[in-house]
Formats: structure tokens, C-alpha cells, sequence
């Protein structure tokens, strides 16, 4: 069997990008049909940190609140620890309320808020469990996709734009045959695993160095420890190699005040998740019909945990673009590439700051850079330079609001 549908802007990927861009187009009287691969709660995150540039995105959408009411923890900065030595303090109570908080909250209780948000508002397709099978063209431009899944079978969506949302390994970007532009430019991968540790938060994010190792750690909800533990760059396999016994024993070294944690609670490798780290930024984030956006676009390391934050300020930019195309400015490349023009130079600064956080906080032992380390800390945590830091990791190169001016539709009462 195969299904037809009509749309205005088909979306594939119901990330944050994707939720989100969703939801603001929707509320602007745009149809939209959203394509999802997953049929249900079976996705696994690890991205949970919010920052205030993302909280702002989310809170102007009426969801920030609902999403945090499910439950989330609450971090007052971030600090980089060497041993029992603070090396840098950066407290986000400096910036201004109500979003002056680093917000660690479960990735699945905000997609499932925008989600909600999405189908109480007229004009909402949702196709989940449809993986994408094509992508449609007509004389070059492209005009929807085809997809596979549900009762139907096959559906084939066509659309006024198609926007790939669908991640770092993004689906649609490699049917549309663009490079996705992958950078080697970071020296360490994450190997991310959760502890219960009831009692035991701390409210800050933090980086650990000690016996040779860097290690992040934060609050998750509900009462766990989200550990973040770099190992070299395509190094993953020599560390398992040597069996968990000996994994179990570099953690603990690294996090004495844990030991206990790790000791009952990490059992196997299959406990521990590998990422994979890598930059990239597309070689175009725009063809005649088609828009990439977030990871689909760009990807970044997990440092200064920008993903979700970038993600929700791209839906945020790429909305007016889009209302702009279909309204009247037509979806040819030239016009789609508004976005990239509006949004490369945040992006390319994100990029540059990860690639010296990374060579600050999480490289390997050196002897001058364990020298300079605490001077450079301390100059970051006791001047000026520290809050405009902060505002910037924050807040990216810009402050960026929903067009709310440009909604039309409210969002139905909730039942």
C-alpha cells in the first residue's frame, strides 16, 4: 500500500530542531508533517544540560515550564577541578533572571512537551515509526520524501520545503548527497554512564582532572550522577581491551569520592556508552525545497554542552526564513540559504571556543599546560572576562527570541 499527503513543510527528525521549528511554524499556520524513525519512548539521550539560550527558546513556546515540572535538576554554574583544588568558578547566578541556571533535565521530558504542545494545534501530521526511505525531485528542486512505516506501509509526503532534522548522522542529508564537512578537530571521545546517588548532588557541572583522566559530572533526575569520562580519540577499543576490572579501577583513581558508586554499580562494558566525538559543518545547509538544521547541519562536541541549545536556536532563526519562502519569496536554494548566512558566523564561533575548552579542560597531562591551567582559571573566574565568558557559553555569540510576533494560531487548552 502507499498513502499521499499534502504539506506545507515536512520535517524529518523530532529532536529539538525539529520539535521545535515544528511548533513555531504550526502556531503560524503552517502545516506541517513531522517524520520520526522511532515509534515511541525507546530513544536514549545523553544530552540533558540546558543552557539559558535554550531555556529562553523553550519558555517563549510555553513549554519550558510543563518539561521542568517532570522532573530536572538545577545546576548554579560550572567548575573545573583539579584534585580538591577549584580551579575555575563560573557562576551563572551572574546573569540575568529568570534563566540564570544551568538546567539538567531528562532529553525525553521536552520532546515529549513539544510533541504534546505540536498536536493540540491544527495543521499537525505526526508520522512516528516512519523511517525515511526517499527524497522526492521535481527538475532539481525537492518536493518531499518518501517514507516507510505504519499501517500504510509506504507514504509519500510532498511539501513546499523539506527540512532535514535528523542528527549527526543525518538520513537526509546523505539522500540529498551533501558532504557532511566531519572535522577530526577534537583529541578525545566520551564514554557516558549513569550512577544512582541518592544524597549525593553536588549543583554544579563539573570537570575532574586527576590521575591523568578528565571526567564530567552532573546532576541528573532523578537522584543520579551523569559521568562523562574522555579517553583518546578512536582510543576506546586498547581501554576495553584491558577488561572492566581495569576500567572499574581508572574511574576510581580518577573519582575517589564515587569509588564506592563504581565499585557496585558498574558491571560490565555494556554499561558504559561510547560517543563518538567529532565536528562537522555541511558543505551547504541548503537546496532548491531543502534546509538542514541543527547536528544535520553542524555537529559539536559534548563540551560546554551547546547541542540542545544550538538546536532550539536554529528552529528559532530558520522560522521567519521559512514563513518568508512560503509566503511569497519562493524555496529555491537562494532563498533557504538565508539560514546559513544568518546562523554560520554563531556557529563557527561555537566550534572555535569548544576546539580551546577541549585543549584546556580535557587534554592529556603536559607540563606547561598543567603550568598555565590555574593562572589562566583564575583570571577567567576573578575578572571581567569571566562574566563575558560565562555570557558567551551562555548565551551564544547573540541572544536569540521566538518570532512571537508571527504567530497566529494558539495552542489549544490542554484536556
Amino acid at each position: 500500500m502507499t498513502e499521499d499527503r499534502k504539506t506545507d513543510v515536512c520535517v524529518v527528525g523530532a529532536g529539538p530542531a525539529g520539535l521545535a521549528l515544528s511548533l513555531m511554524l504550526l502556531r503560524s499556520g503552517v502545516r506541517v508533517t513531522l517524520v520520526e524513525r522511532s515509534a515511541g519512548g525507546e530513544r536514549e539521550f545523553r544530552g540533558e544540560i540546558l543552557q539559558p539560550g535554550g531555556m529562553r527558546i523553550l519558555d517563549a513556546l510555553g513549554v519550558l515550564a510543563p518539561a521542568r515540572d517532570r522532573g530536572s535538576t538545577r545546576h548554579d554554574g560550572f567548575q573545573l577541578l583539579s584534585g580538591k583544588r577549584t580551579l575555575l568558578d563560573i557562576d551563572y547566578r551572574r546573569l540575568d533572571p529568570p534563566h540564570n541556571l544551568l538546567l539538567a533535565i531528562p532529553q525525553h521530558h521536552v520532546l515529549e512537551e513539544l510533541l504534546a504542545a505540536c498536536r493540540r494545534l491544527p495543521g499537525f501530521d505526526y508520522l512516528g515509526g516512519h523511517r525515511l526511505r526517499e527524497l522526492l525531485q521535481d527538475q532539481g528542486r525537492y518536493t518531499g520524501a518518501v517514507v516507510d512505516g505504519g499501517p500504510a506501509g509506504r507514504t509519500t509526503v510532498r511539501a513546499g520545503v523539506l527540512v532535514g532534522a535528523d542528527g549527526r548522522f543525518s538520513r537526509t542529508r546523505r539522500l540529498a548527497g551533501i558532504d557532511p564537512g566531519r572535522l577530526e578537530a577534537f583529541g578525545q571521545d566520551v564514554v557516558w554512564f549513569k550512577l544512582r546517588a541518592p544524597g549525593r548532588a553536588v549543583g554544579r557541572v563539573r570537570i575532574h582532572r586527576a590521575a591523568g583522566q578528565a571526567l564530567l559530572v552532573y546532576d541528573s533526575h532523578p537522584d543520579r550522577l551523569q559521568i562523562g569520562w574522555t579517553v583518546p580519540h578512536g582510543g576506546w577499543r586498547q581501554v576495553t581491551a584491558r577488561g572492566v576490572d581495569a576500567v572499574k579501577r581508572d574511574l576510581k583513581a580518577a573519582l575517589p569520592q564515587y569509588a564506592d558508586l563504581i565499585e557496585d554499580q558498574v558491571g560490565e562494558l555494556r554499561d558504559l556508552t561510547l560517543l563518538d566525538v567529532f565536528a562537522g559543518r555541511a558543505r551547504t545547509w541548503a537546496r532548491d525545497g531543502l534546509v538542514l538544521i541543527g547536528d544535520a547541519a553542524h555537529t559539536h562536541s559534548p563540551i560546554g554542552a551547546q547541542g540542545i541549545n544550538l538546536a532550539l536556536q536554529d528552529a528559532a532563526v530558520l522560522h521567519p526564513i521559512l514563513l518568508a519562502a512560503l509566503r511569497g519569496d519562493g524555496t529555491g536554494r537562494e532563498v533557504l540559504a538565508r539560514f546559513e548566512e544568518a546562523r554560520g558566523a554563531d556557529i563557527d564561533a561555537v566550534f572555535r571556543l569548544q576546539v580551546r575548552q577541549a585543549k584546556a579542560m580535557l587534554g592529556r597531562p603536559n607540563p606547561v599546560a598543567d603550568v598555565v591551567r590555574p593562572l589562566v582559571a583564575g583570571l577567567v573566574g576573578t575578572t571581567p572576562l569571566g562574566a563575558a565568558l560565562t555570557r558567551r557559553i551562555a548565551l551564544g555569540s547573540r541572544e536569540i527570541d521566538v518570532r512571537g510576533e508571527l504567530f497566529t494560531v494558539h495552542t489549544e487548552p490542554r484536556s
